[in-house]
């Protein structure tokens, strides 16, 4: 159980003195800002659980344990190392690794500790220290300690993937103040996240990593803290990770009814095709269905039939960012924004949800779409009062004109959309000639590459290349192993990509990797699309500083506004429900998270194995 916050034990009461002593050093101004500690922090508001709380709402407390459970994966993989840019890291690895704090799956955006048993902040939010759970242990029985902390601070923010330079690039520098307290101290500024952000931070043993190359991806099997450890593996064929019997956080709220697997397994397959298969084969246990089609088509099996396989549709209210045909605005051909707004009316969503999808999907007309943070009519209140400040620097069309989408009928007639974007197009300076799109000055061709990793979207893609050539657009497809593929988009190296943009009910410092000016160069950097615009830049400090949930959203609305009426990407598609498929042999919570598909706080039922059996490969 997380001790109450006001029982502090005889360690950190006399490193009391000890930790004022160096905060006044550190910050002499804001030291004396009197703080708070805490079992827990939110982004805006109190924690839903208070202190000691026994367990989250979704679990079931007394949830039994054991078994195993089978995954499946397409890929490969050569690397245990997750935190790094090189190598592909193996599936299940987040079951090794621990953080200070972890989010409930009910609440906006709440951490609670877990590798840290408090945390303490004044109220200006201008530092946080995390006090380290006496009774963490690495699985060598080795103390997790403050050393650690900081250790996992400097590597990740040094050597780490470019991910950690901008999530923590506000964080100062970060200070053991004990054996078991570190003091983190962030530049100036007003970012009221930073505290809730550092406690996401990875704990990596330091004894551990010192004596290895940590940018280097390798096989050897981590030392780590969490619920699970590897127990074998086979390089890009598979990973099998065992839970750990004396697991050091049991006993914790936030772990009470979950990490109920004794034991869990992810098979490696080349392709989803042959992975479909192999599920209703019975060679693994659950699958996740990204695609409609195969949702539609593809499960038409005696197993489902008879109920030996369950295929659910489980609503959800996740965040369903966006994604989208994506472009590389570093290509010349693709800087004009006049041109990207054009080549958008070639897509045609009514006629593929349809033909493709199955009615399935409904578009995507935010990048915070499915959460009250996407902007809507016209923009009024708090956010009116943001965009007029840059009224000169942004599309005026933002407060003239509500955003939407080119639609159709759904027949596949798209004239009346292409001659919209041909007249774009003109204006822009392109015009046909012997049926090609070429610019009026350079003589230079429309045409780009759709750089794809998964051949499903191909079905996609030719739709919408087909529209492109009757406008005199070049478009080609070309789908590369996934190796190359994150290589290509490390480097920039792609004119065009689907890609997906990840959202949260609580946006922040990852808005910086995403569309920030000081990202878009960056290899290996998130901000793929290449955006420097030093408006955008201006939104996302907003957004990082909002002190209230009603300001995050007004803020929010303007940042989606701008970045909408900027025609970075060709807005595609989402779906406000998980569409998953298992053996039945599973119990699960009768309440479920409002923001997760909480499956790791299932189980395997033996009564429900014990009925599978000897009818499984029927």
């Amino acid at each position: 159980m997380i001790p109450s916050p006001f029982i502090l034990g005889r360690r950190r009461f006399l490193a009391g003195a000890g930790a004022a002593a160096a905060l006044l050093r550190l910050r002499p101004a804001r030291a004396q800002t009197e703080a708070r500690t805490a079992h827990a922090i939110a982004m805006h508001g109190d924690p839903k659980y208070g202190p000691g709380f026994a367990h989250f709402d979704y679990v079931r407390p007394d949830a039994p344990k054991g078994g195993q459970v089978r995954f499946a994966t397409t890929g490969t993989y050569d690397s245990f190392n997750p935190w790094i840019l090189k190598g592909d890291p193996a599936a299940g690895l987040n079951g090794v690794y621990e953080t200070l704090t972890t989010a409930s799956s009910d609440e906006a955006f709440t951490q609670y500790g877990l590798v840290a048993e408090t945390i303490e902040w004044p109220e200006d939010r201008s530092w946080v220290a995390y006090s380290v759970n006496p009774k963490g242990r690495w699985w060598d029985g080795t103390p997790i300690t403050a050393d650690d902390v900081v250790f996992s601070f400097d590597l990740l923010k040094t050597r780490g993937a470019p991910f950690f330079r901008y999530y923590y690039q506000s964080v100062e520098k970060a200070e053991k103040t004990d054996g078991y307290r570190v003091l983190f101290s962030f530049v100036a500024g007003d970012n009221q996240e930073l505290p809730l952000i550092v406690g996401q931070m990875p704990v990596l043993p330091k004894h551990w990593w010192t004596t290895r190359d940590f940018e280097k991806p390798a096989l050897e099997p981590p030392l780590g803290s969490g619920p699970y450890r590897i127990l074998n593996f086979e390089s890009g064929r598979h990973v099998v990770y065992e839970r750990v019997p004396d697991y050091w956080g049991e006993t914790l709220g936030v772990n009470v009814g979950s990490n109920n697997w004794g034991g869990i397994r992810y098979d490696y397959y080349r392709d989803e095709t042959v992975a479909l298969q192999a599920f209703k084969a019975g060679e693994y246990d659950f699958r996740s269905e990204n695609t409609a089609k195969v949702w539609a088509t593809g499960y038409n099996a005696p197993q489902v039939a008879d109920g030996r396989i369950v295929k659910e549709m489980i609503p959800n209210e996740q965040p369903t960012g966006m994604q989208g045909f994506v472009y590389n605005i570093r290509r010349p051909i693709f800087a004009d924004k006049q041109v990207r707004k054009a080549l958008g009316y070639a897509f045609d969503f009514e006629w593929s949800n349809k033909a493709l999808f199955y009615g399935q999907y409904a578009r995507t007309l935010s990048y915070f779409s499915n959460t009250e943070l996407a902007s809507r009519g016209l923009p009024e209140g708090e956010e009116l009062e943001i965009l007029e400040r840059y009224r000169d620097r942004i599309p005026p069309e933002i407060f003239t004109t509500p955003f939407t989408l080119p639609t159709t009928d759904g027949s596949g007639d798209v004239r009346a959309n292409l001659l919209e974007a041909r007249a774009l197009l003109q204006e822009a300076g392109w015009r046909v000639a012997d049926r090609q799109l070429v610019h009026s000055k350079t003589g230079a061709r429309l045409r780009f590459e759709i750089l794809l990793n998964n051949p499903q979207f191909e079905r996609l893609c030719q739709a919408f290349v087909q529209n492109l050539k009757r406008l005199g657009v070049e478009a080609r497809i070309r789908t590369v192993d996934s190796a190359q593929y994150r290589n290509r988009l490390d480097e920039f190296d792609f004119d065009m990509v689907i890609g997906g943009f990840g959202q949260s009910l609580s946006p922040g410092n990852e808005q910086r990797d995403f569309w920030g000016s000081s990202s878009a160069e960056t290899p290996g950097g998130r901000n793929i699309i290449g955006i420097e615009d030093p408006v955008i830049d201006a939104l996302i400090d907003l957004v990082i500083s909002a002190k209230s949930r009603e300001s995050l959203i007004a803020r929010t609305r303007a940042l989606d506004r701008v970045l909408l009426w900027g025609f970075y990407v060709i807005p595609q598609y989402h779906i406000q429900a998980w569409r998953v498929a298992y053996w039945d042999m599973f119990g699960h919570p009768a309440v479920a998270p409002k923001y997760d598909l909480g499956l790791g706080n299932w189980w395997i039922d033996e009564a429900k194995v014990a009925a599978l059996r000897g009818r499984r490969t029927d």
